[in-house]
């Protein structure tokens, strides 16, 4: 792979341009700059910033891209990114060098997963604004059949997620909103669902109401409370400098043994 020649070579920041010739390479810089900066881990276009050129792109893209951009913000956890299967990249070797690369999906899924992989290790993403150009090309990706593949698997990296990173490496309150908004939402509409299937047509009383309605209305609750807690909890901090603040504090306390 790719990655891992860049590293056998010594680079220090990898940047990945997709070869379809949508990609502008004057716009390297721009990538490298937040990472060579220290303010990022990894950096990734977005051609969704620039409202007018949106209408340059293809309509079934704006969709399509608009709901994958959704799925990835609830299974990745990197709730201020958007146009997840975009293939321009920059990335710091620090992080490769952690990046499972056996168990990243190939093909379309390659960079929604990279994200969900950096979100374990609590790497800071960055947007970088950028046009994409647009010819009469047909594109590879077609929404219909891939849909599904990429619904199961986003569901499955918001688990991993969710267990990473509340219940494994930590916990907090967020950690009991999620499970209790959950078992409330499922009690209350069994619970509804039952008596009317029991009792079809006929006016329930108002307490046979409220066992049903109250707790769906609190499981809401308790769901958009964990929401806004992973939102709040975008990584913030680089990984790449943690890792080298770790390696220069370990050598010197060797240093001084």
């Amino acid at each position: 792979m790719g990655y891992q020649a860049a590293l056998k070579e010594g680079v220090e920041i990898i940047v990945k341009i997709d070869g379809d010739g949508q990609m502008d390479p004057a716009l390297i810089g721009h990538f490298v700059g937040p990472i060579q900066a220290g303010e990022a881990d990894y950096a990734k276009g977005n051609r969704f910033f620039d409202l007018e050129k949106i209408r340059e792109m293809p309509k079934i893209r704006s969709f399509g891209n608009a709901m994958l951009s959704f799925m990835t913000k609830l299974s990745s956890g990197y709730w201020d990114l958007f146009d997840p299967t975009n293939g321009y990249t920059a990335i710091h070797c620090d992080v490769v060098k952690h990046l499972p690369f056996e168990k990243i999906s190939n093909r379309y899924f390659f960079e929604t997963d990279m994200l969900f992989r950096l979100n374990t290790l609590r790497a800071v993403v960055v947007d970088i604004p950028m046009d994409a150009k647009y010819a009469d090309e047909v594109s590879n990706l077609k929404i219909s059949k891939i849909v599904g593949e990429f619904a199961i698997k986003h569901f499955r990296n918001f688990w991993k997620r969710v267990f990473y990173n509340y219940y494994l490496r930590d916990m907090s309150l967020a950690s009991f909103e999620l499970p209790l908004g959950l078992i409330m939402m499922a009690w209350g509409i069994g619970y509804g669902l039952l008596n009317w299937n029991i009792h079809p047509g006929v006016s329930a009383p108002a307490g046979t109401v409220m066992l049903a309605a109250l707790p769906v209305i609190l499981g809401v609750q308790f769901i958009l409370a964990f929401i806004g807690y992973d939102i709040a909890s975008v990584p913030k901090r680089p990984f790449h400098r943690r890792s080298k603040a770790i390696a220069k504090n370990a050598g010197s306390k060797l240093e001084s043994e």
